[in-house]
């Protein structure tokens, strides 16, 4: 009696952190949206697609080029690594994951990804 109360006791945290972590995923998910795209919205409207301006504005110092260079090695990183524990997991949504890596950033894909393998289990 005692080891099946202390077995459930067991399985009720870790249910319990699983959906925290998936929450916490989830939220991160939507901060990692909706912060960039606070930003970058208000560019498209005011310039449209203007890529030379986009990325002349995105190196335009060191500090910029910075951040840019760690967004596009992270969202690289970020692909294989959904690419290869998506396929691992069969997991079938990832596409998602690319649209909004892509589109968004690291910020969006990592989490939305990580939401999406926490939901499944």
């Amino acid at each position: 009696m005692k080891q099946l109360k202390a077995k459930t006791n067991y399985l009720s945290k870790k249910q319990s952190r699983m959906m925290s972590l998936k929450n916490l995923y989830l939220l991160g998910f939507i901060a990692g949206t909706v912060l960039p795209l606070s930003q970058f919205i208000p560019f498209l409207l005011e310039h449209g697609f203007n890529f030379p301006l986009f990325f002349e504005q995105l190196w335009i110092n060191r500090i910029s080029s910075f951040f840019g260079w760690d967004v596009f090695v992270s969202v690289a990183v970020i692909l294989v690594f959904i690419t290869a524990e998506g396929h691992r997991l069969s997991q079938t949504e990832r596409w998602l994951c690319y649209i909004a890596s892509v589109v968004v950033g690291g910020s969006a894909g990592l989490p939305l990804f990580l939401y999406l393998r926490e939901r499944a289990k």
